[in-house]
């Protein structure tokens, strides 16, 4: 049994952190934006997820900021928090921070939410327990 501190939110925050290698990037030499996004909406559904225990799928995205492009050859860092939460849906905001390689250097380079709703069996909505 894991025994957790904290409220329900906190306990979702979800981190991961990939490199950016040549396959996922554009003629520019930066992290394509489709890219980005995918890793993002997959943090958004497994913050989701680790909140409600049940069910997930993302309905929509809301204003994705790509403040600074992503190069080559760094390391990004998605980080996936719970915004609000009503009866079927939730809003997760998933932030990606850039670090240079062989610095300490890090900034947040794009952000965005993402609305996730909790579906049934027979993928209609659902109350989030």
């Amino acid at each position: 049994m894991i025994v957790t501190k904290g409220n329900k939110a906190d306990n979702a925050i979800t981190k991961v952190t990939k490199a950016v290698f040549p396959n996922t990037t554009n003629h520019y030499d930066t992290l394509f934006g489709g890219t980005a996004l995918q890793w993002m909406d997959e943090v958004a559904f497994i913050t989701a997820t680790r909140y409600s225990r049940q069910k997930m799928v993302t309905v929509s995205s809301d204003k994705i900021d790509f403040n600074k492009a992503i190069p080559a050859g760094t390391i990004v860092e998605l980080v996936g928090q719970i915004e609000k939460v009503g009866n079927t849906s939730l809003e997760v905001r998933v932030d990606v921070f850039t670090e240079e390689m062989y610095s300490n250097h890090r900034e947040k380079s794009i952000s965005g939410c993402f609305t996730m709703v909790a579906i049934d069996e027979n993928k209609k909505p659902i109350l989030i327990t």
